[in-house]
C-alpha cells in the first residue's frame, strides 16, 4: 500500500562509454530519463533522425521477412503460447548475435526478394489463365487470329454475343452488308437502286450460350461494308494474335507450367530458411532497441568529451544502479530528492494479494501527489465483488485452476499479464467460496444429473447459507449491506489520508460528518417497521436507538452546512455550499442502490445455468438424451462463463471507479516509464 519514493539522478560520464552505459541502463530497466537542459552552451544535442530511420527500416524489414516465413513456414504454437511472454536471452548470445547482424540482415533481405519473385509470378498466373481461357473456342481454328485477310480478300476472326445458326448468321451478315453497300457513295443512279449483293463465305468455328465464334471472308473491296455490318451485329474481334490458337495455347501451358515451378521453388527456399526464425526476431528487436536508444540519445546533453544522464530512479534502486555503472565505466553517479514542483513519475509497490489489482487501480489513474494508493484497500473488496457476481463454485475452480496452471507452466509470462492472472485466480477463490455458500455448482447441474440419469431427486447440492434464486430479497438486502460497508471504507479511506497528510478537521468535515449522517439515517431507517418487514430483516431496533441515530445525523448533516464551503470567507456563500453538499446525500443512496447489480448479475449466472442444464435434460435417461445433456452442457456453460466473467469483470470495476473512489480518490499521477528493453520477442537480462 505504497507509492515508491523516487530519487532524482544524475549520470556523467565520458564520451567513449555512452554507448555501454546506455545500453546497461536500457538492460537494468530502473530510471526514467528525464534529459533535462544543462543550461550550457557548452552541452548540446545530437541529431540521430537518420540513424532512427534507417533502425525503424530494417526493423520493419526483418517483421516483413518473419511474416514471409509465418506465410509459408507457420510457426508451430500452442493454444496458450500467448501468455509465455518473450523468451530470455543471456548477455553473451545477445552480444553475439548483435555482431552477425548484417549476416541475418542478409537473411531478411533475401527472403524479402524470395516474396517478391512470389508475388511477381503470383501476378503474371491470372493474365495467362485468361489469355488460355479465351483462345479455347478457336482451338479448332487453323489461321491466326489477327488474320485480316489477303491482297484481293478481307477477313474477319471474332465473335457475336449470343448462340445463333451458320446460316442464319450467314443470312443477316450478308443481308446487313448488302444494305450497307447499296447505302454507299457509290449507289447514286438509278440502275444501282438495287440491293448489291456483297459475296462472303462464314465459318463457325464454335458456338455456345454465350458466344457463336466464326471466320468470314468477302472481296478486298467490300470489306468495309462487311466490317459496318458485324459492329451492327454486335460483332466481337477475336483476341489478337499472330500465331495459331492450338500453338498459343501449348505455349501458354508452359509458361505457366513455368511459373508454377518457379513459384514452387521460392517456396521451397523459404521454408528452407525457416530455422533463421529466431534470428530475425533478434534482428528485430536488436534493431527497435537501437531505434529506442537513439531517440534518447538525441535528447541526451553531451560536450565533445562528457554526456550527461538526468533522470528519476526508485529510492530501492538507486545503490544498485550506482555500483553497477561505477563498476563498469568510471561515471559520476549523484542522487538527490526531488524538488516540490517536479513532476515525480509513479511506481506501486504493494504486497502480493494486492499486487494483482495495480493494473486496475492504473487503468482509473495512478495516484497524485502526495495521495494514498488505494491497491491494498482496493484488492480484498474487488474479489469479494466478483465473486459475489458470479457466484457459482464450478466456474469459480475453471478460473482457479486455468489460471494456475498458466501461472505455473509459463515461468517468462510479462509482468503486467502475470498480475492479470494473478487478479482472476483470486476472484476464482472468492467466487468458488460464494458458489459454495449459495449452493450453485454448474447452477443446479448436481439435482439435475441425479433426477434425470439416476432417478435420485433427493440428491442435490445444499447451499451452506442461503439460494439467492429461492430467496432474492436476502440476497438484495445482504448486497445493500455490503455496499454501504464498501461506501465506508472509501470514507475511512478519505479520513486516513486527511490523518496522515494532518490535516485532522479536514478529515473529520469530509468524512467524520458523512459517517454520522449516512450512518445515522439507516441506523433510523432500521427502528421503522414499514422498511424492516418490507426489507424482511425479522428485526426491528427500538426507539430509543432511532432517536440517538437521528441526532447523529442531524449533527451531521449541521456539520456538512456549516464546512463543506469552508474555503469561501463569505458566510452566505458558504451555508450555500454547504446546502448544495448536504444534497448530497441522494448520491449516497443512488450509490447503494447501486450494489444491487450484484442481486442482478448473481442471479443472471444462476439462472443461465439452470437454463441449460434444463434444456439438456429434455431427452431424458437415454443415449441421445446423454449425448444432448453432454453438448448443451459444454457449449452452454462455457458461453455463461465467459459471459458472466466478463460482466463480473466490468460491473466490479465499475462500483470500485464511481461508487469506492468517487468517496476518497482522485488520482491524476503519471506512471513510472524507465528507459527499457521495448522488444517483442526476447528479454535481455543483465548477468549477475
Amino acid at each position: 500500500m505504497a507509492v515508491l519514493p523516487m530519487k532524482k539522478a544524475l549520470i556523467c560520464g565520458l564520451k567513449e562509454d555512452r554507448k555501454g552505459t546506455l545500453e546497461f541502463l536500457q538492460r537494468q530497466e530502473i530510471l526514467e530519463i528525464s534529459c533535462e537542459n544543462p543550461g550550457d552552451d557548452l552541452f548540446q544535442r545530437m541529431d540521430t533522425a537518420a540513424s532512427r530511420s534507417e533502425f525503424e527500416r530494417k526493423t520493419a524489414a526483418a517483421a516483413r521477412a518473419l511474416a514471409v516465413l509465418d506465410t509459408y513456414e507457420p510457426e508451430k504454437k500452442g493454444l496458450l503460447d500467448s501468455f509465455a511472454g518473450r523468451e530470455p536471452m543471456s548477455l553473451e548470445v545477445y552480444e553475439e548475435l548483435a555482431g552477425r547482424r548484417e549476416e541475418i540482415q542478409k537473411t531478411a533481405e533475401r527472403l524479402l526478394e524470395l516474396s517478391k519473385e512470389i508475388q511477381e509470378r503470383k501476378a503474371e498466373l491470372p493474365k495467362l489463365y485468361r489469355q488460355r481461357e479465351a483462345l479455347t473456342p478457336w482451338m479448332d481454328f487453323d489461321l491466326p487470329l489477327d488474320f485480316s485477310g489477303t491482297k484481293t480478300t478481307a477477313a474477319f476472326v471474332g465473335a457475336i454475343p449470343r448462340e445463333i445458326s451458320r446460316e442464319e448468321l450467314e443470312r443477316s451478315v450478308l443481308e446487313a452488308a448488302a444494305r450497307e453497300a447499296s447505302a454507299g457513295p457509290l449507289a447514286v443512279g438509278p440502275e444501282t437502286s438495287a440491293a448489291r449483293e456483297v459475296p462472303a463465305q462464314i465459318s463457325v468455328v464454335s458456338a455456345t450460350k454465350e458466344q457463336t465464334c466464326f471466320f468470314a471472308v468477302c472481296a478486298a473491296e467490300d470489306g468495309p461494308f462487311m466490317d459496318q455490318a458485324l459492329k451492327k451485329l454486335g460483332f466481337i474481334r477475336a483476341p489478337l494474335s499472330s500465331e495459331i490458337p492450338a500453338v498459343q495455347s501449348r505455349k501458354l501451358e508452359e509458361t505457366i507450367r513455368r511459373l508454377g515451378e518457379e513459384m514452387a521453388r521460392a517456396e521451397e527456399a523459404v521454408r528452407a530458411l525457416a530455422p533463421e526464425r529466431g534470428n530475425l526476431k533478434f534482428l528485430a528487436d536488436y534493431y527497435a532497441m537501437r531505434e529506442e536508444k537513439y531517440q534518447v540519445l538525441s535528447k541526451l546533453a553531451q560536450s565533445r568529451s562528457v554526456f550527461l544522464i538526468t533522470g528519476f530512479v526508485p529510492a530501492r534502486d538507486a545503490g544498485n544502479l550506482e555500483r553497477g555503472l561505477t563498476s563498469r565505466y568510471p561515471v559520476y553517479v549523484e542522487f538527490t530528492d526531488p524538488d516540490e514542483e517536479e513532476d515525480v513519475p509513479v511506481l506501486l509497490q504493494n504486497n502480493k494479494f494486492a499486487e494483482p489489482v495495480e493494473g486496475i487501480v492504473e487503468s482509473y489513474s495512478l495516484p497524485g501527489k502526495g495521495e494514498m494508493d488505494p491497491t491494498a484497500i482496493t484488492a480484498p473488496f474487488y474479489y469479494v465483488l466478483f465473486g459475489l457476481m458470479l457466484s457459482d463454485a464450478a466456474y469459480g475452480l475453471i478460473m482457479v485452476f486455468g489460471c494456475a496452471y498458466c501461472l505455473k507452466k509459463f515461468k517468462n509470462m510479462e509482468p503486467g499479464m502475470r498480475k492479470t492472472l494473478k487478479m482472476f485466480l483470486y476472484s476464482g477463490i472468492s467466487t468458488t467460496f460464494w458458489g459454495v455458500l449459495f449452493g450453485s455448482f454448474f447452477g443446479d447441474a448436481v439435482n439435475v444429473i441425479a433426477t434425470t440419469f439416476f432417478d435420485r431427486p433427493d440428491i442435490r447440492l445444499a447451499p451452506l447459507w442461503f439460494e439467492p434464486v429461492a430467496m432474492p430479497m436476502k440476497m438484495l438486502v445482504f448486497s445493500f449491506a455490503f455496499g454501504i460497508v464498501h461506501l465506508f471504507a472509501g470514507l475511512g479511506a478519505k479520513l486516513y489520508s486527511c490523518i496522515k497528510s494532518g490535516h485532522i478537521l479536514d478529515g473529520i468535515y469530509d468524512a467524520v460528518f458523512w459517517y454520522l449522517l449516512v450512518g445515522g439515517a439507516i441506523v433510523y431507517i432500521l427502528t421503522i417497521d414499514m422498511f424492516t418487514e418490507m426489507f424482511e430483516l425479522g428485526f426491528t431496533l427500538p426507539a430509543s436507538v432511532g432517536n440517538v441515530a437521528a441526532a447523529a445525523a442531524l449533527v451531521g448533516l449541521v456539520g456538512i452546512i456549516l464546512t463543506n464551503g469552508r474555503e469561501s470567507k463569505n458566510w452566505g456563500k458558504r451555508i450555500a455550499k454547504g446546502l448544495y453538499g448536504a444534497y448530497g446525500i441522494t448520491s449516497y443512496l443512488s450509490d447503494i442502490l447501486s450494489y444491487s447489480r450484484l442481486l442482478a448479475l448473481g442471479l443472471a449466472t444462476s439462472v443461465i445455468s439452470t437454463v441449460f442444464n434444463q434444456m439438456g435434460s429434455m431427452l431424458g435417461n437415454s443415449i441421445p438424451g446423454m449425448i444432448l445433456f453432454i453438448l448443451v452442457f459444454v457449449i452452454g456453460h462455457a458461453l455463461n462463463l465467459a459471459i458472466n466473467a466478463m460482466g463480473a469483470y466490468v460491473h466490479t470495476n465499475r462500483l470500485q471507479f464511481v461508487e469506492f473512489f468517487g468517496k476518497f480518490y482522485e488520482g491524476g499521477g503519471r506512471k513510472f516509464s524507465p528507459f527499457a528493453i521495448h522488444t517483442k520477442y526476447f528479454k535481455v537480462k543483465e548477468d549477475h
